[in-house]
């Protein structure tokens, strides 16, 4: 409780503080308050499980009910009881279930556990704080890791650390004071490979060669995300009975959303091309691995060599890199190459995010920032009249 008094104004047999106190009414109050809190942790068991709680059920209880987080001595056994690296095996295990985790889900937490516990080089929860955090935060930049990549890194260890501290083996708010502010992790500076509408059309109309026929399934996958705004995994697992005439209904894999996405011609086309074929699934997709690899020569030959250049921090310096744009393809590249034509087409961002999925507004401002800068050029070609 916090309180002390003399010795001679405590009433042993009531076991409350004497009038003779000056704080007397305060801490008395306080007592009654843990009192109600202890009779009630009773008062649940009997009711909804017509017994008593156990000592450690009774402690849980007991803190819930008086918003007390339990703290850690590291003097004592109790900070023993589990250590960071077991708290994040059993926040994966728990957390990975009730969230219907991916396997790539689960291995990026394997991973930056595994990093995050090396970087603590044996300190305890009792230990992490903003000092700890920093830490971490230039042990993976010594690793040579993008600040994009730390910066993922670091969210799912504040995510951790929350759950810890759910859970009452973390104690501290050191993720919620420490925000680092690493360059080029600023949603506006995200770099986004998309295809312009004029490559669109070129890889539509490309005549693939009769040597390359595993390339016309990689094609028509890929352009059906460009028309739908689908992820890979979501367009993965698309089954003909998810689509209902000129729309679909898919629950992503990625947030688990129920969404409605409608479809255009371009998409119903590619559509029908595999009705008829045997399955229940709708395109014939395969492995993310092969997909990318294929979407690369596809590229290619298709001509897709528009000179792109990638920004990218490392600590505070900055590096810049230039490739043909076919050598950046990607399945991520049909889902944002759908955001901005959507938005050159003038197709307002509340509809657009009712078919993508996107949380809010700023999620597509980066998108919206492109479109910005594809107009002015638009507009700079008056000057050339």
């Amino acid at each position: 409780m916090g309180h002390r008094i003399n010795i001679e104004n405590w009433d042993t047999e009531r076991q409350r503080v004497n009038s003779a106190e000056r704080k007397a009414n305060d801490i008395n109050g306080e007592i009654e308050k843990w009192k109600s809190s202890a009779n009630e942790v009773f008062i649940r068991y009997g009711v909804l499980e017509h017994r008593e709680p156990s000592p450690d059920e009774f402690k849980q209880l007991f803190n819930d009910e008086i918003g007390r987080k339990l703290v850690f001595e590291e003097s004592n056994e109790i900070q023993g009881i589990i250590s960071v690296e077991s708290a994040f095996d059993e926040y994966i295990n728990s957390v990975g279930v009730q969230n219907s985790w991916s396997p790539s889900s689960y291995k990026k937490n394997e991973t930056v556990k595994k990093h995050f516990v090396s970087s603590l080089n044996g300190k305890s929860f009792l230990h992490i704080d903003t000092d700890v955090l920093h830490e971490f935060i230039q042990y993976l930049l010594k690793k040579g890791l993008r600040n994009t990549t730390v910066a993922k890194d670091y969210q799912f260890v504040r995510w951790f650390l929350s759950w810890a501290r759910r859970k009452g083996y973390y104690n501290g708010r050191a993720d919620e004071d420490f925000r680092p502010r690493l360059k080029g992790t600023d949603g506006n500076q995200k770099e986004i490979i998309y295809l312009s509408l004029d490559e669109l059309k070129q890889l539509e109309s490309f005549q693939i060669p009769v040597t390359k026929k595993h390339l016309y399934h990689v094609r028509d996958v890929f352009l059906f995300c460009c028309y739908t705004s689908l992820r890979y995994s979501d367009v993965k697992k698309l089954n003909k009975s998810d689509i209902q005439g000129n729309k679909f209904r898919v629950v992503t894999q990625k947030t688990a959303d129920a969404i409605i996405i409608d479809l255009n011609k371009k998409a119903i086309d590619i559509l029908d091309r595999y009705k008829g074929v045997k399955g229940r699934l709708a395109l014939p997709v395969i492995s993310n691995q092969k997909y990318n690899q294929y979407l690369k020569e596809l590229g290619r030959l298709a001509g897709l060599n528009t000179e792109t250049q990638v920004v990218y921090y490392k600590g505070g310096r900055r590096y810049d890199e230039y490739y043909p744009k076919y050598e950046l393809l990607t399945s991520h590249v049909a889902r944002r190459t759908f955001v901005v034509t959507a938005l050159q087409l003038g197709i307002p961002v509340e509809v657009i995010i009712r078919w993508t999925g996107h949380s809010n507004y700023d999620a597509l401002k980066p998108y919206v920032a492109i479109v910005d800068t594809l107009k002015r050029s638009e507009m700079d070609k008056f000057d050339q009249l």
